[in-house]
Parts: C-alpha cells; sequence; structure tokens
C-alpha cells in the first residue's frame, strides 16, 4: 500500500482488490478518546460513510464503488477512478470562462440529485469532486462525468437548513479557493434551482446562513 494522504480523520492509501486499482480510507483511533467511545464513534463514522456511497449510487450520482468493508481495521476499499482529475485542478486552468461555467452548471445539478436524495455532504469542495473525460470512460459513455468523494463527513438528513449550510460550505470553499469565479457558483445555483424539487427551501436557509455568517464576521 501506497500511503497518499493523511487527514484528520482516516488516512488514504492506494493499493489493489482483487487486481484492480482501489484506494483504501482507514479510520485510525484519537488517543485522546477513551477506547470504547473510539470504537463506537469510528465504527458508527464508517458506516455512515458506507451507507452515504451506497445512497448515492442508487440514485444514480457517481461516486466510487465500495469493494470491500474492513470492520477489524475500520478500512473502507474503493474503486480508483481512473483518469479522473481533481476539480480543483480543473478550475485553476480555466478560470472564470465559459468552459468553467459549464463545470459549474454540471456541479449544481449534481448536487441537487445528492440533495434530493437526502444526503448531506458536510465536507464541499472542490478537492472532493473528480471530473473524468469523455475519452477516460467507458463505451456508451459520450459526456464527462462528475464524481463525489469523501463521504467521511456525510449524513442523511431531510432538513433544508442542512441542505443550506452543505451549499453554503462549498461556497466559502469555492470562493476561497478560486477567486473571482463569482460568476461560476451563480451558475452552481442556478442550476441547482433548476434541478431540484426542493430548490427554493434550501436556497432561502442558505440566504438565512450567509446572513447569519455575515453578522459573525462582523462581530469578530
Amino acid at each position: 500500500m501506497e500511503l497518499i494522504q493523511q487527514g484528520a480523520e482516516a488516512r488514504l492509501y492506494r493499493s489493489t482488490f482483487c487486481g484492480k486499482p482501489a484506494f483504501i480510507k482507514e479510520r485510525f483511533s484519537k488517543q485522546y478518546r477513551h477506547p470504547s467511545l473510539d470504537k463506537i464513534l469510528t465504527h458508527r463514522r464508517t458506516n455512515q460513510e458506507v451507507r452515504s456511497l451506497l445512497r448515492c449510487r442508487k440514485a444514480g450520482i457517481a461516486c466510487p464503488a465500495v469493494l470491500f468493508i474492513d470492520y477489524e481495521k475500520y478500512r473502507i476499499y474503493l474503486e480508483e477512478i481512473v483518469g479522473a482529475e481533481p476539480l480543483r485542478d480543473v478550475f485553476g486552468r480555466l478560470g472564470n470562462g465559459p468552459e468553467a461555467q459549464r463545470m459549474g452548471r454540471l456541479i449544481g445539478s449534481t448536487l441537487a440529485m445528492m440533495h434530493d436524495a437526502d444526503i448531506i455532504h458536510g465536507d464541499l469542495t472542490t478537492s472532493n469532486m473528480l471530473l473524468r473525460p469523455a475519452n477516460e470512460m467507458q463505451s456508451g459513455c459520450e459526456n464527462e462525468q462528475l464524481f463525489l468523494i469523501d463521504f467521511g463527513l456525510s449524513s442523511v438528513s431531510t432538513v433544508a437548513e442542512d441542505k443550506g449550510v452543505d451549499l453554503y460550505v462549498l461556497e466559502r470553499a469555492f470562493l476561497s479557493s478560486h477567486p473571482s469565479t463569482e460568476v461560476v457558483f451563480d451558475g452552481v445555483l442556478a442550476s441547482y434551482r433548476t434541478n431540484s424539487k426542493n430548490a427554493k427551501a434550501v436556497i432561502d436557509k442558505l440566504d438565512e446562513v450567509r446572513m447569519r455568517g455575515r453578522k459573525r464576521s462582523m462581530l469578530g
């Protein structure tokens, strides 16, 4: 196994599973937590991540397939999306031009599907989205495909505010990582409005969350 990344919650390794390229996400214990509590929380988060991935795929949202779960070591074996590139890097090249705006609309329609399936990602950034070009896809697929990854903080909720917060997290991360792309994020929201059956309630909550964020900034 090759260590690719280590975050606050887990390590990510590149490996193989049954001869196919795969990633292994391994949650590690937290020394500051009581061992019994740590085991319960780690098991719960592992379960929730797997459920969210399966729920996404059932709803037709592109995300890595779950290949195997090792509950002894809290490892999730995931399909490697071969030929895909982090959307963060794609936007780094595209700036805020027409192609970037098209990508924004693709993000909006994908998130609309996810929220309509009552899935809250919890950590939406362009680093947690992958774009696989059409020429890297299987035969019969003509368009590029947007994959959502890293559901480690995900949950299931029907509450509009939870979905609004999800969009707010993306907005803050998006505009921080990709300056001067407000027009692109406007396209994200326009596409979300068009494609989500609960768009009005969610966008209204997004506006409320924005307002609370501004008040906190003003108060320091």
